[in-house]
């Protein structure tokens, strides 16, 4: 029984070395032909990797032939199977753009939003992914509104949508936590939470933007001289406002209601200050 068992093991070692024997073989010195068959034969086998080394080498023969249609597929296929995201979504895409009529179409342009998704990083870091991701997934839902794969496109625009909002607003935060040490950020803080709203209607930290908004805006306020407080009072009075009128029952609102109460005796003294100011120029007039 052993010894069969050690036949058996020997056999298989023996297949495996023609096998590699083989896959070098073709790939150093075969044909173009030979070359696309092995790399036919590794990709149904599941051996990624090695398909692609072929499929590399054949590429430059096979272009605008017939054959280059089921090649860009599989080779877009094989970088998905070996992770390569990024790669996967390019060739994805440009199999989309290059065979209009392929009856894959479909199903590449969903793999490709799905490559970059797979891709996408999180929050924090760089978003170009992310970006490609949903512009995939726009361009999908719009194009195949019946798919049977639209539910899953549209969960998935969501979450990466999510993604992107939760980065800007961390920025946002970002800036404001740091102005006590440098107040040129307050400015930034606020322009940030400005575009975040702006670009991001239905934002889930909608609420949250608006109060820090106000926040940073107040508190620019109390860094500010007497000269640029006029303006920069009134900035933050329309932050308050924008917040209560989209929040009225928000759970910031003693927070806010406080601000506000100390902007508005700040804006009476200034009021006052200024008034002084005019009644003595008036009386250096005479």
């Amino acid at each position: 029984m052993q010894k069969i068992k050690n036949l058996a093991c020997l056999f298989t070692l023996s297949l495996l070395l023609f096998s590699c024997g083989e896959y070098q073989k073709v790939l150093n010195k075969g044909t173009a032909e030979e070359q696309y068959k092995m790399a036919v034969k590794m990709y149904e086998s599941q051996k990624y990797g090695k398909a692609l080394r072929l499929f590399e080498k054949i590429t430059p023969t096979y272009r605008g032939k017939p054959q280059m249609e089921r090649i860009q597929f599989m080779v877009a296929q094989s970088n998905y199977n070996e992770k390569n995201y990024t790669l996967a979504g390019y060739y994805f895409d440009r199999f989309t753009k290059n065979y209009p009529n392929s009856s894959k179409k479909e199903e590449a342009a969903f793999l490709s939003a799905n490559s970059y998704k797979l891709a996408s990083p999180r929050f924090s870091l760089d978003p170009t992914d992310t970006n490609k991701a949903l512009e995939s997934y726009q361009s999908f839902i719009n194009t195949y509104p019946d798919s049977d794969k639209i539910e899953e496109a549209n969960k998935d625009y969501k979450e990466l949508r999510y993604k992107l909002e939760k980065k800007y607003f961390e920025i946002a935060k970002t800036y404001y936590r740091t102005a006590d040490y440098d107040a040129r950020n307050y400015n930034a803080a606020i322009q940030a939470f400005d575009n975040l709203l702006e670009d991001y209607l239905g934002t889930e930290f909608k609420e949250e933007a608006f109060y820090y908004r106000f926040k940073a805006a107040n508190d620019f306020v109390f860094k500010s001289t007497d000269r640029r407080k006029i303006e920069r009072i009134k900035d933050a009075t329309d932050a308050y406002d924008k917040l209560v009128r989209s929040f009225p029952e928000t759970t910031y609102l003693e927070d806010a209601n406080d601000m506000l109460a100390k902007l508005k005796q700040e804006q009476a003294r200034i009021d006052a200050l200024i008034a002084n100011m005019k009644k003595i120029e008036n009386i250096q007039k005479k």
